[in-house]
């Protein structure tokens, strides 16, 4: 597709609608307001700019600079002209043909912060005065590719405080484990490979397991990720289970541990009936599963996931399959130890996994409600899904893109928004923007001169088709881990 596509539609007319001698547009990227994030997530995580910056620079590269002028310029103004209704003139994109690349300067904060609502996270200027439609006009396809991987890796951060919060509360031996607690299952149902991708990145800045394959070549392309990325294990789906037939349930079980004899292996196991799975498959195939070098995982993915994993009686005095739920009902079979916090483990030899419908208030309550049991939090592995990561959109944290900043006929003019019939979230910064560090947190700094914006937090990763301060995969994960 011809990169000049990359915008929405009314952005083609942009570049006449300025005042005449404008020379300069200065957009900065900003988180609004969480007031749909998730009940936790104050801040927002710093990721995905390298990714979108060099997705970017190199579709223009492969989609319209390496393209003959005359065919690309002539396809874009048939284009138009059919669009609008009128002959559009593509001189415009024929003379950014001619210079061959993107005249745009790019400041972002650190990736693998955290960054309050309200400070601005990215700026982007126009190099040359001429092309100075060119900031806006890329606006649409930086909030298309910047907003997901932002709001998945801050989701993800929340979802491991609260693992490690219980963590600490009844498993602190084991805070290893919740590297691995949050398992990324949401691809399938994301809006596409490249959301998949893009959010899959985001989740395995803060986790290391992953069944979106697509983000370990995603983080090697954009974040120069080495070696082990992120990891899964062998694990079953309803197919598999339904064709070894439900008569034969505990056969396909047993078939199964023959085919893996060691490591980790995940059973899907409410295919039919979760319950005589746990309370007489499992107690018939003890033995083999306890002589088995590594751990049967049970995966239940029906039903209300904090009473499936906990059971319906939130005390250990319940008598009925539903009433004690997977964790406890796998304790009865297998048992395990008392940790020196005084908090039920499983045996090595079995776990369990829940991945489907979670949010952030249900691991709260599922980790809650082991502890009141007197489990530990670390008997289970949560699967993270498209529920969590597909249900945002842009304003979960109010992610916008305002120009603060033009220049005409040399004269600089501080901009902003306020709109009256608005509650203020839309009120922009005004003018050049400066990012500080006080007190470790990051602090806006709007109306700044010329000489002041270029200080403070926010530097330059792109300029003129060259890419600065790159950062990859290790730092990154090494930045959040900070966070915790």
């Amino acid at each position: 597709m011809n990169a000049l596509l990359l915008t929405d539609g009314y952005k083609t007319g942009h570049h006449q609608q300025y005042p005449k001698g404008t020379e300069e547009v200065y957009s900065n990227w900003t988180p609004r307001s969480n007031k749909y994030a998730p009940k936790g997530c104050d801040k927002v995580v710093s990721f995905g700019q390298q990714y979108v910056f060099k997705w970017l620079d190199a579709y223009f590269q492969d989609h319209f600079f390496s393209r003959p002028k005359d065919e690309v310029c002539q396809q874009i103004k048939e284009e138009l002209s059919m669009y609008l209704g009128t002959d559009y003139n593509v001189s415009h994109f024929e003379s950014l043909h001619d210079l061959g690349y993107l005249p745009i300067r790019v400041k972002s904060l650190p990736e693998g912060v955290e960054i309050p609502i309200r400070v601005p996270m990215v700026t982007v200027v126009n190099t040359k005065p001429e092309f100075y439609w060119v900031t806006n006009f890329l606006e649409t396809i930086l909030s298309t590719m910047l907003w997901l991987p932002m709001t998945s890796a801050s989701i993800a951060l929340c979802y491991k405080r609260i693992f490690k919060k219980w963590a600490l509360a009844t498993d602190e031996e084991n805070l290893e484990f919740i590297n691995f607690q949050g398992h990324d299952f949401s691809m399938r149902g994301m809006g596409g490979l490249q959301s998949a991708v893009s959010s899959g990145m985001g989740h395995s800045t803060v986790f290391m397991g992953s069944d979106t394959l697509p983000a370990i070549h995603g983080l090697r392309e954009y974040y120069n990720a080495k070696d082990f990325v992120i990891g899964s294990v062998n694990a079953t789906e309803h197919s598999v289970m339904c064709a070894g037939t439900k008569d034969d349930e505990i056969g396909t079980f047993r078939e199964l541990m023959e085919t893996y004899p060691s490591g980790i292996l995940s059973v899907v196991s409410d295919t039919w009936d979760l319950w005589k799975v746990l309370t007489e498959y499992l107690p018939v195939l003890k033995n083999e599963i306890l002589s088995r070098e590594g751990k049967l995982v049970i995966r239940p993915d029906s039903g209300d996931p904090v009473d499936i994993i906990c059971g319906e009686n939130r005390s250990l005095d319940g008598e009925t399959a539903q009433e004690k739920g997977v964790v406890e009902l796998l304790w009865d079979t297998f048992g395990g130890t008392i940790n020196a916090q005084g908090f039920k483990v499983l045996d090595g030899h079995i776990g369990a996994i829940y991945g489907d419908s979670i949010t952030t208030e249900r691991a709260e309550n599922i980790c809650q409600r082991l502890h009141d049991k007197g489990f530990s939090s670390t008997n289970v592995v949560l699967g993270i899904g498209s529920f969590t990561y597909q249900y945002n959109t842009r304003d979960t944290f109010g992610f916008a893109m305002k120009a603060t900043s033009v220049v005409v006929n040399g004269e600089r003019r501080e901009i902003f928004k306020d709109p009256i019939t608005d509650d203020g979230v839309k009120k922009s910064a005004k003018g050049l923007v400066r990012v500080d560090q006080v007190n470790g947190e990051y602090v806006l700094v709007d109306q700044v001169s010329e000489i002041e914006e270029r200080e403070g937090a926010l530097k330059t990763i792109y300029e003129d088709g060259q890419f600065y301060n790159t950062i990859n995969l290790e730092e990154i994960r090494s930045s959040i881990d900070n966070l915790l």
